[in-house]
């Protein structure tokens, strides 16, 4: 009995951190990969079960090519007419471009604020030259 238990729970952790590693980050709610498989490792029952109830995000199965069956490969069409939430997904940038973007945008600022400094200095040498 003791060694049928092991078994299945065995077989629950390797089958829970196989799922983990093969998942796309965008798979994987909650928590990163990284502390799920951590989760799963130290608490093998609690994050197992954990995983498979709160952590993965359940989609429709993916057609997968069956033995003896050539894949068949799609053409460039098949990208065109994706969802609007897959087009979505692929918009999504890393917290690095975000950044890098944003430091873009406050060197913008920056410089549109010395350029309207520049511009009142000017204007009020333009005035100070009239009125002498």
């Amino acid at each position: 009995m003791y060694a049928l238990l092991s078994f299945v729970l065995l077989v629950l952790v390797v089958a829970a951190l196989v799922d983990i590693i093969t998942r796309q980050d965008g798979q994987v709610k909650h928590l990163p990969k990284v502390v799920w498989v951590i989760l799963v490792i130290f608490l093998p029952v609690i994050g197992s079960l954990l995983w498979f109830a709160i952590g993965r995000e359940y989609s429709a199965p993916v057609a997968r090519p069956q033995l003896g069956v050539p894949h068949r490969r799609q053409g460039p069409t098949a990208n065109a007419q994706t969802s609007p939430a897959a087009q979505a997904a692929r918009r999504v940038t890393s917290t690095e471009e975000q950044l890098a973007s944003l430091d873009r945008e406050i060197e913008f600022h920056a410089e549109q604020a010395r350029i309207r400094r520049i511009e009142a200095e000017l204007a009020e040498r333009r005035r100070l030259a009239e009125g002498t």
